[in-house]
This record gives structure tokens, sequence and C-alpha cells, in this order.
């Protein structure tokens, strides 16, 4: 299974520090960004990575992280050339993916909970075993600012809508999708949003729409952060920071 870093974004959020630095490389209490979804995907029995960056960031991360091998890790690198959205960012992985199953992860996403390596391969499994994607899924209290995805009783995806003005649930759908294999044979049915971007969310509607979905969902005893703001950096670095001193 292959694992895909998504870090070419503008990081227009947290300008004007994204003007000079990459996003991915700020710091989350005493490690680069960049850092946690590696170990993530790491965590999830995957050793082979490609980070997908933009022109300007490679030779700075291939500096920082080199071909991975000090963290267990094969690592190796495209470019994003304009910024498009993460499924024309995913696109740029297809010769990398081939046909196997892989793991797709934004790179300002941070997970914990004791249990969530159990998770991560629940969903590798249901990707190469079961040809279904599975997305985690977090409660956040403004779901107009997200995807949010409306389930059965069963907990069975029904719809993501990208940012509702009416939202149906309070689950996000964070930057963490495991998808069987062929899943780039999707990629070119994806058309340009009003954001002028190529969506994640339309990407994983297929696969709803196909009933190959699976949402895992990640409640009491989790904490999830999409660090792309000064508010979330901020949270998420107090958060690690307490967490280390938990472990001392």
């Amino acid at each position: 299974m292959k694992g895909v870093v998504l870090a070419a974004g503008l990081g227009k959020n947290l300008y004007p520090l994204t003007l000079v630095l990459n996003k991915q490389l700020l710091t989350v209490y005493d490690k680069p960004m960049i850092y946690y979804p590696l170990n993530t995907l790491a965590l999830a029995g995957i050793k082979d990575i490609l980070l997908v960056c933009a022109p300007k960031d490679v030779h700075i991360f291939k500096r920082l992280l080199g071909n991975g091998s000090k963290f267990n890790i094969h690592l190796s690198y495209t470019v994003q050339k304009k910024p498009l959205g993460p499924v024309n960012a995913f696109a740029m992985a297809k010769k990398f993916i081939g046909d196997d199953a892989c793991a797709l992860m934004f790179g300002d996403n941070i997970f914990y909970g004791k249990g969530l390596v159990n998770k991560l391969k629940i969903a590798a499994k249901n990707a190469t075993k079961h040809n279904k994607m599975t997305m985690f899924c977090y409660p956040v209290k403004d779901p107009k600012r997200f995807g949010i995805v409306q389930l059965d009783k069963h907990n069975n995806p029904i719809k993501i809508i990208e940012k509702p003005k009416k939202p149906k649930s309070n689950l996000c759908v964070t930057g963490l999708y495991f998808y069987p294999p062929h899943v780039t044979k999707h990629l070119p049915k994806i058309q340009l949003s009003k954001r002028n971007e190529y969506e994640i969310t339309s990407l994983n509607n297929i696969y709803v729409a196909n009933k190959q979905a699976e949402a895992i969902l990640l409640t009491k005893g989790y904490t999830w952060f999409d660090a792309g703001t000064f508010e979330s950096l901020l949270k998420s670095s107090q958060f690690v920071g307490s967490q280390r001193k938990r472990s001392n």
C-alpha cells in the first residue's frame, strides 16, 4: 500500500508566515508540522510515501527529510506546479500509486488517540481486502467551515457536502483517506468547483454514491487538528506539548 502526503498549498490562512515558508514546515510544539502526517501513515504500516510539494519547496523538504530512512520509511517527491486543489495534487502521484491501494493525507492534519493505530489498520484493510475507501470523521463546533458527512442509522455515508450553509450533521471529514486500488481512474471525472479547485469531496462522493465508502468516527478519546490557521496551529502546539509532558 502506498502513501501520499499533500504539502503544496499556499497556506493563505497563515499569511504572512507562509509567504516565505511552507505551512508544513512551521513548528507544532517541537517538530515541523510535516512530521505528524508522515508518522500517522507509518503507524498504518505504510512505508512507501510520496510528498507532493510546490516547486519552490522541494529542496527544503529534501534537506529536512531526505529519503525518509531516519523515519524508517522510503520517501520520494513530486511537484504540483499550480495550486489547483487536492485532487489535482493527488493526480501528480498517479505514476507512483499505479494500481495499488493508497492512503492520502493532508500535510497539516494531526491526529491523537490511543486506539488510532487499530483504526488505521482497519482502514488499510478496507482498502486492500474489501475494495472500499475509508474517511476519518470528527465532530466539530463550526461545521459550515468543513466538508460535512451525513450518515444513515448504520453510520454509512449518504453524502458529503463541502462547507454546507445548513449542515445536517457536525461530522467533519478530516484530511485522511484510504482508497482501494485504481483510485486514479476516477480523477479525470472531477470538475473544477466554484472555488476554482478540484475538490477532494467530489472524489469521495463517487465512492459514497457507489456504496464503497466507510466512515470511521473519531469521537471520545480522540483529537484532530487541521493546523492551517493561527488558532488551530496554537491549539495543536499546546495539545502536543501537554501530551509530551504527560509522557515524561
